[in-house]
């Protein structure tokens, strides 16, 4: 692992697998998620198959840079939107979905790649979004992971998925692990494992404890706004993938983003931590 300083002022910590030679990967990961969630053995997988595989921390998460300090009004933002106060939004926040698309094109920069496929998941799933929108000469293909657009009537969380997900985490290590398996709710109700949930609490604590991080990430989701014209007119080989028991983003979200993309574009599949090839598109 090794970090760079990226044309947007931000330190990104990032990590590679395979051969650059190869067609680039690059996986963005959700909300509050380090780059390590992206499973070594995963990366491997994937390099194998011929790919260079990237991986990296977003800005407030990981040992990527921190806005320590800024503090976000979490209900002041989601008051703006619910009122329609759409222009006070960009006060309210330090960045947005753009700024962190922005971060991984210039890790694509400093790296010398000029294009790439990229996969995003969850909240990573609505950076890739904003870059295949926004820097189309950069995009190979689209992936959009158990993710959505960005439009209140679409993708919203179930009740007990959304108080699990603004809970604040408790703060003291053990308290942490255990809490963990709380998020199960999140998660695939097949394939989950407990041990293997409190072991990935652990290392990720370990790594970087950074849960006002987590605030102004979703404060730069509610703040971005929906995507809706913006993913009318891709014009990218998308796969939009999305697990139909998923209870933190409503298997909606992924519909609703492959009804938008032209079909020429899109094409749908399966996996929030759901069935593993269910389709919903």
């Amino acid at each position: 692992m090794t970090s760079a300083t990226v044309a947007t002022g931000m330190e990104l910590e990032y990590d590679t697998f395979g051969d650059p030679a190869d067609p680039t990967l690059l996986l963005v990961m959700g909300l509050g998620a380090q780059m390590t969630l992206w499973d070594d053995k995963f990366c491997t997988m994937l390099a194998n198959t011929g790919r260079h595989v990237i991986r990296f921390d977003n800005r407030d998460c990981g040992l990527s840079t921190k806005f320590d300090g800024v503090t976000v009004d979490a209900t002041a933002v989601f008051t703006a939107l619910l009122t329609g106060q759409v222009d006070a939004l960009a006060s309210m926040v330090p960045y947005k979905l753009s700024d962190m698309a922005a971060d991984a094109v210039g890790l694509l920069d400093h790296l010398g790649i000029a294009r790439a496929h990229i996969a995003g998941a969850s909240m990573g799933g609505m950076i890739v979004q904003t870059m295949a929108i926004e820097h189309p000469d950069r995009v190979l293909s689209l992936a959009s992971i158990m993710s959505m657009t960005g439009e209140r009537e679409y993708g919203q969380a179930e009740p007990e998925a959304m108080a699990v997900l603004m809970r604040p985490p408790p703060t003291d290590r053990a308290a942490y692990i255990a809490s963990s398996v709380d998020a199960e709710v999140i998660m695939s109700k097949k394939y989950r494992n407990h041990d293997e949930i409190r072991a990935r609490a652990a290392a990720s604590y370990d790594r970087s404890f950074c849960p006002e991080g987590t605030a102004r990430q979703m404060a730069a989701i509610v703040a971005s706004g929906p995507r809706t014209d913006g993913l009318r007119a891709l014009d990218v080989p998308t796969v939009v993938i999305h697990g139909l028991d998923d209870a933190l983003i409503n298997p909606t979200g992924g519909r609703r983003t492959a009804e938008l993309i032209p079909r020429r574009s899109a094409r749908g599949g399966g996996g929030h931590g759901s069935r593993p090839a269910g389709a919903v598109v």
